[in-house]
């Protein structure tokens, strides 16, 4: 799971030019919203579609439920695992 949110941490600053920041910077557990990495409406699009394309997994844009797996890095990794059982 720890390659899986690296892998995810690289995408958020690759897909969204994060240039001063690694992924050491990135916790696991902290929002990537709001308060925490401070990521805003469009930073979800173009990371939803970024995810979509590396992990292959299906994302629904107005779901409630998109939103709780986008919380975290490790929201993100739980869902992605999720995903990729399901195929």
């Amino acid at each position: 799971m720890k390659s899986l949110e690296n892998e995810i941490k690289t995408v958020i600053i690759d897909s969204l030019d994060l240039e001063d920041i690694n992924i050491d910077d990135i916790e696991t557990d902290e929002p990537l919203f709001g308060d925490g990495l401070g990521l805003d409406s469009i930073d979800a699009l173009e990371l939803g579609l970024a995810l979509k394309k590396k992990f292959d997994i299906k994302l629904d844009s107005d779901s409630e439920e998109s939103k709780k797996h986008f919380y975290s890095v490790s929201t993100l990794a739980t869902f992605i695992e999720q995903q990729r059982g399901a195929n």
